[in-house]
């Protein structure tokens, strides 16, 4: 089971969404089965049954193990990650991208979240780790002068930082993104 799992399909965003089909992924961190669920969040076994094939059908549960009793075969399904991000899809871009603009923010962190949850997909489908980094901080500006000298020196830093190890002849080379966003705090 993945940490996160991003959801780019827009139907299987309707699915994982729907009040129900939300608490079961919630319940299904650890297998369980029809019967199991339907006690613990109060619906029939059938009405949960129903629910899973919705939440199968779309690739966000899967059998974890199959048992037989009685001539019935029982199955355990569990979530495909424990928690769910729905990947942002914006219609159209900011038509002048202005690297201080809420709009243009936005639109990177929406590239962000489709992209590197496509990334971390293909890499666990191959048992491998997508070479990423994060650094989340916060800062408090005494004046809004000090704000826009910081975003100056900033840029200034990372380009020089960027320039520093950028080799365009690297036959190796993998390209990275780096995207830096600076936003008030809610």
């Amino acid at each position: 089971m993945r940490d996160i799992e991003v959801i780019e399909e827009p139907a299987a965003a309707v699915v994982a969404l729907d009040p129900v089909r939300a608490r079961l992924l919630a319940e299904l961190r650890e297998p369980a089965s029809a019967a199991t669920l339907a006690a613990k969040v109060g619906l029939t076994r059938q009405k949960v049954n129903y629910h899973l094939k919705q939440l199968e059908a779309h690739g966000l549960v899967e059998v974890a193990e199959t048992r037989t009793w009685g001539g019935l075969t029982e199955r355990l399904l569990r979530a495909t990650a424990a928690g769910f991000v729905v990947a942002p899809e914006p219609v159209g871009a900011p038509t002048r991208p202005n690297p201080r603009s809420a709009d243009f923010l936005i639109a990177l962190a929406a590239r962000m979240v489709r992209e590197v949850g496509r990334l971390a997909r293909r890499a666990a489908e191959g048992g491998r780790a997508v070479p990423v980094f994060a650094l989340d901080t916060e800062i408090r500006f005494a004046t809004p002068a000090d704000r826009a000298a910081f975003a100056d020196e900033l840029t200034a830093a990372v380009s020089r930082v960027a320039a520093k190890y950028h080799d365009e002849q690297a036959s190796d080379g993998r390209w990275q993104r780096v995207v830096i966003g600076v936003h008030p705090k809610p």
